[in-house]
């Protein structure tokens, strides 16, 4: 756990809030002296923070990292563990039948599925098959990943106490499952700062399946800063349009009056910070001028057409459709490449409560290629090596049918085991972490919960997840809350 002494940082602040209070009084009194000479050295400061790069916490990273970026491949509204990742022959065998109770036990399941008086077991809807050197069984509707099973490490035993779909995902970004506190990105950036002065630090890109069959909302906080200042939350790329609102000069302004208004508003930001102290009047000053430089930085980002054709050709033929996946995972790369240190994919389509046998294969058939291919570009260009991805949603999907117990047509949200795959940053490639019963119920083997991975990507950026904290309203706050190990099993 951390060694800071709480009383000392109470007191501490008390401090800097009598010195504000000081402070505030004399440049009042004398703007042309000693506030003069303190705001050209706000200026100097905002200057500095004002490119998009800026430095973390000085004590970290804690131990020396195995990765340097993260980009998280979130899949929105729950893959299924049963038909894609956790192969089970026996539940063939008793297809149809009702899964034991002895099995079921008191599982906590959705309000939609908790009151059936039946629970009919539904078997993989395709066939499983071994890959790669290490034989990791996977889905035949995931060829692309399972070309590349030797690198990547599946998860079978992930577990998570949220039914629902807003707080699962909430849970994994923050920490919690109510909103509220800082994502995921934003605890990154906070301790591990910023190696670009073009772009954010911190991205987000979401999409969805080509029907629009799921409708859960990606919701600002699932990458948005809390209680930390805003300068750390995610910066979102629309799908439409400009990738970020309002780069563009408006009509009849150049870039030189854009730049001398920006030092004009910057000027008085920095003077009213050197009264007031307000971090948030500092991450202003750095927002625009980030927005800035972003107004050269972001149009060369997507534009793909310096892309040897086979590249464009692996992500597959939607990749010149803004706001799809593979469209985003390209971009993915390109931001890795240019120093952005995490990015966050977001995309909608895998609740499948009433069209598994044709929805979740299209959904496959859109995004595994562009998730491989993103690893597999990684690899050509030597990033791979430090940099994580991830892939998983906020849950799995239920053993037992959903709907009619004689022609189930779907299955139900599913925390109690579930699977994620990782690849690159120091992770384990071609190696399965855990275990689930016959029925990919219970886990049996080396469960990992949603703080155990949270803890575990930290572990891997250099950062002892116990030591990251922040305090807010008179207590220590960190990622993990009070939980979580790091999973040394999935560690290379």
């Amino acid at each position: 756990m951390s060694t800071r002494d709480p009383a000392a940082d109470v007191a501490s602040l008390l401090d800097e809030n009598r010195r504000r209070v000081s402070r505030r009084a004399l440049f009042g009194a004398g703007a042309g002296g000693i506030g003069g000479v303190a705001l050209s050295a706000m200026l100097g400061r905002g200057a500095a923070a004002a490119g998009g790069g800026f430095a973390g916490l000085p004590e970290l990273p804690h131990h020396p990292p195995r990765a340097k970026r993260v980009v998280m491949l979130w899949q929105g509204g729950g893959p299924s563990h049963v038909d894609l990742f956790d192969p089970k022959p026996e539940m063939v065998r008793h297809a149809g039948q009702d899964i034991p109770e002895s099995v079921r036990g008191k599982t906590r399941l959705s309000t939609m599925s908790s009151g059936y008086a039946r629970w009919p077991t539904q078997p993989a809807i395709k066939p499983f098959r071994r890959c790669g050197q290490s034989g990791i069984e996977l889905s035949e509707m995931l060829p692309n990943v399972g070309a590349l099973a030797d690198e990547i490490c599946v998860v079978r035993s992930m577990h998570t106490e949220a039914v629902n779909h807003a707080p699962g995902v909430t849970l994994f970004m923050t920490g919690a499952q109510v909103p509220g506190r800082p994502s995921m990105g934003a605890w990154l950036t906070y301790g591990l700062g910023c190696d670009t002065d073009e772009l954010p630090a911190f991205v987000v890109m979401t999409s969805s399946d080509k029907g629009k069959t799921c409708g859960q909302l990606f919701f600002d906080y699932y990458w948005g800063s809390g209680f930390l200042p805003s300068r750390f939350q995610g910066v979102r790329f629309r799908n439409t349009g400009e990738p970020v609102p309002y780069l563009a000069d408006p009509p009849g302004v150049t870039r030189a009056a854009r730049r001398t208004l920006l030092d004009d508003i910057a000027a008085m930001n920095a003077a009213h910070l050197a009264e007031y102290g307000d971090p948030e009047i500092d991450a202003r000053i750095a927002q625009y001028e980030l927005a800035f430089r972003m107004q050269s930085s972001v149009p060369e980002l997507t534009d793909f057409s310096d892309e040897p054709q086979r590249v464009l050709d692996r992500y597959g033929p939607d990749v010149r459709v803004k706001g799809s996946f593979a469209f985003n995972c390209l971009v993915a790369r390109r931001l890795i490449e240019r120093g952005t240190r995490f990015v966050q994919l977001m995309h909608a389509g895998w609740d499948q409560h009433n069209n598994l046998f044709t929805q979740l294969e299209e959904q496959c058939r859109d995004t595994e290629g562009p998730s491989a291919a993103l690893v597999m570009d990684l690899k050509e260009r030597g990033l791979l090596e430090d940099t994580l991805v991830a892939w998983g949603g906020e849950f799995g999907r239920t053993p037992f049918g959903q709907g009619d117990p004689a022609s189930p047509k779907g299955r139900d949200h599913f925390g109690r085991a579930y699977s994620w795959w990782l690849a690159g940053g120091g992770i384990r490639g071609g190696h399965v972490h855990g275990a689930t019963d016959d029925f990919a119920w219970n886990i049996t083997a080396d469960p990992v919960h949603v703080h155990d991975m949270q803890a575990t990507i930290l572990h891997l950026l250099g950062i002892d997840h116990t030591r990251l904290l922040f305090r807010y309203q008179g207590r220590q706050f960190r990622l993990t809350d009070v939980h979580g190990h790091v999973v040394r099993g999935i560690l290379a």
